[in-house]
């Protein structure tokens, strides 16, 4: 296989082109391991590798794709992690029988778009909502006191100048974990950080003061979802927690707006 060298946009003789255009943004780099993905996955979703179809060997793969022995063997055990491909001792990488029955993932780099994150922020609302009811049934005084320590670090964090990215995600986690069902804590776990989206908004804010009163909106939203917990009032809880995340989802809609 013949390999294309990159244009680093020098193919252009100076006189014609210019200083601009030799000094054009560079491609940005992929890796290698996630280009094999991508393309395997592409020919299982057009069935020209059909379920149950066995998978190019090693060397096959290596030779069509010019990758390293390495690279393909990441990308089918991240395949095999996803339930796409399966395995068999002494016989090679087989598309799964059934690919409907992938299991479920967001991957963070495709939220490409302000629209790509409200659709998860609204999954999120649909889970927390009831996690923080079923924390207020639930809750004790341990998990009222990791909540608490939560708070007073996002104070911390706002009143150092920092966006407490970190510190929100913390106290959604806390809430969760006080529902007493881990799926809860490990649902909003694997969907991450990447759903808190102060960053974002505090690039859009403009001056520091009004940077700060957004911060201190939240963190008053934060304490009544608190309050309702510290006593066990699931109704106000989930009103509470719901129109948190209704405002962030408008907050972030506004955004998308300008």
């Amino acid at each position: 296989m013949t390999r294309r060298k990159p244009d680093l946009g020098l193919d252009t003789p100076p006189r014609t082109a210019g200083k601009r255009a030799l000094l054009r943004p560079l491609p940005p780099v992929r890796n290698l391991t996630d280009e094999v993905i991508a393309r395997l996955k592409k020919e299982v979703g057009s069935g020209r590798l059909a379920p149950g179809a066995r998978l190019p060997t090693e060397q096959e793969l290596m030779a069509a794709l010019g990758v390293s022995r390495t690279v393909v063997r990441e990308a089918v055990a991240a395949l095999r992690a996803d339930g796409l491909v399966t395995t068999r001792q002494g016989s090679g990488a087989y598309v799964a029988a059934d690919v409907s029955r992938v299991p479920f993932r967001i991957d963070p780099e495709g939220l490409s778009s302000i629209e790509d994150v409200l659709e998860v922020m609204e999954l999120r609302l649909a889970i927390e909502v009831e996690a923080a009811a079923r924390a207020a049934q639930r809750i004790t005084p341990r998990s009222l006191g990791a909540i608490g320590r939560v708070l007073a670090a996002i104070d911390a964090a706002v009143a150092s100048g920092e966006g407490a990215v970190n510190e929100d995600f913390a106290f959604h986690l806390a809430v969760a974990e006080a529902s007493g069902n881990s799926r809860f804590a490990e649902m909003l776990e694997f969907l991450g950080r990447h759903l808190i989206p102060r960053q974002s908004v505090r690039v859009a804010l403009s001056p520091p003061e009004e940077q700060r009163k957004y911060l201190a909106r939240i963190q008053s939203e934060h304490r009544r979802i608190h309050e309702a917990l510290r006593r066990g009032d699931p109704v106000e809880a989930r009103k509470a927690m719901r129109e948190h995340l209704t405002r962030s989802l408008k907050r972030y809609r506004g955004l998308a707006e300008r």
